[in-house]
């Protein structure tokens, strides 16, 4: 694992060898402030089915995916792999929420047989490189295809299934198979950087929060950066990146022209996924982040709040974004049953809004609050508030109960967000 100084240093190891896509075409402007990605954008999966799978063939096949592993036509990859006779898919492997996307947050499928397919679907949600590397020679994989959509998160869970499932296949000699998928929230890298201490499910190792990558370019990053650390040392996995066509990084979900997939029932569209990279934040607190409304992530309140709280966020006049009064009643979660009163936020223009700044002073306003308190979870006595491990650190949570502004706070992370601009830069795609 990387120190901290060493990541700060700007250290990157060679990039694995890779081609280049071409530079996307930049399209115009689209209403509304967003940037299109252009309507011809072909993911890794689409890719590798019009080549008829031809690199797995001969080959012993796991895939790790979910729903959002589909073709443009929304088939799903393990259904089409499992109608081809030629090709041999051995066992499918289902992170948090499930295979199919049955289950809630926290939770996952038991292992089944797929009625659709016959194969058997292992449970993976929570499972260490050790374990994965059971399920994959339990399998008999020899090569491990994973087909994800990501949204561009530190905390979002299936990234680091991913890494650990590359441990596994390098300990089992098995191949590493990335159907690439576009990040919904583009390019831009932001958020402070995960410290070693402080590591867990929710950010297993040392980057920063908005890493700006595809899974593709993760695993590449992961492969070069950390890999070769993991365990003592060791050789990096044998990993294939099948890039995605015609996307422009600078763009976001909204027009990829691609269907959206929701990767969580939380995540239930584009606009989620814009907005979760900075409001995730609020799982940390005593607020409702709007988990058992329609909007999750977008909806953000508590009983104790009142319509002050949007005029004085909107009296800030953020980038590219306004403040709805907004009232709603969870369903579940936190506050079930009760009227919470916050803000719904309304995204104007995407290349402008500032995801993570936004949730900061979002949290600034709302510990002015005396009913304010952030979450802490008793099974974890020696580091308590789950906003440290969401962020990275204690200092977020530091710096505003001393009263410090937005300014300053983000100020604290810039040098490490440049940091790992620049250590991410050989293992980019996509430019």
């Amino acid at each position: 694992m990387p120190s901290r100084r060493s990541l700060l240093a700007g250290g990157a190891a060679a990039a694995l060898a890779a081609p280049l896509l071409p530079p996307a075409t930049a399209a115009a402007t689209a209403a509304g402030g967003s940037r299109s990605g252009g309507r011809g954008v072909v993911p890794g999966a689409d890719v590798a089915a019009a080549r008829d799978w031809s690199m797995l063939r001969g080959r012993r096949v796991g895939v790790i995916s979910n729903p959002t592993g589909v073709l443009r036509d929304t088939g799903h990859i393990v259904d089409s792999m499992a109608a081809r006779s030629e090709l041999e898919i051995v066992g499918v492997f289902g992170p948090e929420h499930g295979f199919r996307g049955s289950a809630q947050a926290g939770g996952s499928e038991p292992e089944f047989t797929d009625p659709r397919t016959g194969l058997t679907v292992y449970d993976a949600y929570g499972a260490g490189a050790a374990k994965l590397a059971e399920l994959f020679t339990r399998a008999g994989a020899d090569t491990i295809v994973f087909d994800i959509q990501d949204v561009g998160v530190r905390f979002y869970t299936y990234i680091w299934t991913m890494y650990n499932a590359m441990v596994a296949a390098r300990s089992t000699g098995a191949r590493f198979v990335v159907l690439d998928r576009p990040n919904p929230i583009g390019r831009r890298a932001d958020g402070p950087l995960m410290t070693e201490e402080f590591t867990s499910g929710v950010g297993a190792e040392v980057i920063i929060q908005q890493h700006g990558m595809t899974v593709g370019e993760l695993a590449r990053y992961f492969n070069g950066e950390l890999l070769p650390k993991e365990g003592g040392g060791g050789e990096p996995a044998e990993l294939e990146v099948v890039p995605v066509r015609g996307w422009d990084p600078y763009s976001t979900a909204h027009g990829s022209g691609l269907p959206w997939v929701p990767p969580s029932p939380n995540m239930p569209t584009a606009d989620t996924a814009v907005v979760y990279a900075g409001t995730g934040y609020f799982e940390g607190t005593n607020l409702s982040e709007g988990r058992g409304t329609t909007r999750p992530f977008e909806f953000v309140g508590a009983p104790y709040l009142d319509h002050r709280y949007g005029d004085r966020l909107n009296a800030r006049k953020l980038p590219g974004v306004r403040f709805r009064e907004g009232y709603f009643v969870p369903t579940f979660g936190k506050h079930t049953g009760t009227t919470c009163a916050g803000v719904q936020i309304h995204v104007t223009d995407p290349l402008r809004y500032e995801p993570i700044p936004t949730a900061v002073a979002m949290l600034v306003e709302a510990r002015r609050h005396p009913d304010f308190a952030w979450r802490q979870d008793s099974w974890d006595t020696g580091r308590p508030f789950w906003i440290d491990k969401l962020s990275g650190s204690p200092r977020l949570r530091e710096m505003i109960d001393a009263g410090k502004d937005v300014e300053e706070i983000t100020a604290a992370w810039r040098e490490e967000v440049r940091a790992f601009e620049r250590a991410r830069r050989p293992y980019l795609l996509y430019r």
